[in-house]
C-alpha cells in the first residue's frame, strides 16, 4: 500500500521488534524506554548480566512482557551469530536496529597507541557493521526495516583530542548513507543520529567548567539529555520516517564550534 499524503497520525511501535545495542546505560537505555513506552517488543543487549540486571530493575513492570535483555559482547561475531539465530527462532523478525554501542578515548593524536585505536573501531565501528549484516538478512524477509546508527558531532566536524573516536564515529556516517543506497530497493532504511554533548556517564568526567564552556557555544543554552536523542531515534524507527533514509541527523541544540 502506497503512503496516504493525508495521513497525519503520529505512528508508534506497536507490534515491532526492536533491537538497541549497548542497552544498560546512557542513550542506550533511555532508548528502551522509548521504544516501550511506543509499544515495541525491545530486545536489549548487555554485556553482561550484572548489566542487564541494572537495566530491567528501571524498567515499568507494565513492559516486562515486551522487554528481553540479550546478553552478548557485540565484538564477538560468533556470539552476534547465535543471538540472531535466536532472534529469529523466538521472534520471527527484527524491524529495528539502534547500533547504540560506542566506547570513547581522548587522547591526543601524538599519545593514541594502535591498541586503543582498533579497540576503539571494534566497537564503534566493526560491531555496528556485522549487526547491520545480520539485521538487514531479517529485515529483507518482510521488505521493510530501519536501522540507526549512533554517530557523533565531532564525527562530522572534528574535536580536539578526538581524532580517534571522531574518525570512527566519521565511519558510521558513511556506513549509513552506502548502506541506505544498498538497503534501500529491500524498504530498509539507514540513518546516523549525532549527538552533541550529552550528559550522561560518558562524559561525567567532564569539569562542570568544561561543561559551561560547551554551554556556551549551543545556542539552546542548555547540554543535550539522553531523552532527548532517544525521542529522534524512536521517530526514525517509526512509520512516520519511512521516507527518510541516508542522513545524519544531528541532536546537539546547534552546538557550534570555536
Amino acid at each position: 500500500m502506497s503512503p496516504s499524503s493525508n495521513n497525519f497520525t503520529m505512528q508508534g511501535l506497536d507490534n515491532k521488534v526492536i533491537l538497541i545495542t549497548g542497552a544498560s546505560r546512557g542513550i542506550g537505555a533511555a532508548c528502551v524506554n522509548s521504544c516501550l513506552e511506543a509499544g515495541a517488543t525491545v530486545l536489549a543487549n548487555c554485556r553482561n548480566a550484572q548489566s542487564a540486571e541494572k537495566l530491567s530493575l528501571i524498567i515499568s513492570e507494565k513492559f516486562s512482557k515486551r522487554f528481553h535483555s540479550l546478553i552478548y559482547d557485540v565484538t564477538d561475531s560468533e556470539a552476534l551469530k547465535q543471538q540472531f539465530k535466536f532472534i529469529q527462532s523466538q521472534f520471527g523478525r527484527l524491524d529495528g536496529l539502534v547500533n547504540n554501542a560506542g566506547v570513547m578515548q581522548e587522547q591526543a593524536l601524538a599519545m593514541t597507541r594502535k591498541i586503543d585505536l582498533e579497540a576503539m573501531f571494534a566497537v564503534n565501528v566493526s560491531a555496528a557493521f556485522e549487526h547491520i549484516q545480520f539485521a538487514s538478512r531479517l529485515m529483507m524477509r518482510n521488505k521493510q526495516g530501519s536501522i540507526v546508527n549512533l554517530g557523533s558531532i565531532v564525527g562530522e566536524y572534528g574535536g580536539k583530542g578526538q581524532a580517534a573516536y571522531a574518525m570512527s564515529k566519521a565511519s558510521l556516517s558513511v556506513l549509513s548513507k552506502s548502506a541506505a543506497k544498498e538497503l534501500g530497493p529491500s524498504g530498509i532504511r539507514v540513518n546516523t543520529v549525532a549527538p552533541g554533548f550529552i550528559e550522561t556517564d560518558l562524559t561525567a568526567h567532564y569539569s562542570e567548567a568544561k561543561k559551561q564552556e560547551i554551554m556556551a557555544n549551543v545556542p539552546l543554552g542548555r547540554l543535550g539529555l539522553d531523552s532527548d536523542v532517544a525521542n529522534v531515534i524512536r521517530f526514525l524507527l517509526s512509520d512516520d520516517a519511512q521516507y527518510v533514509s541516508g542522513q545524519v541527523i544531528g541532536v546537539d541544540g546547534a552546538l557550534s564550534f570555536p
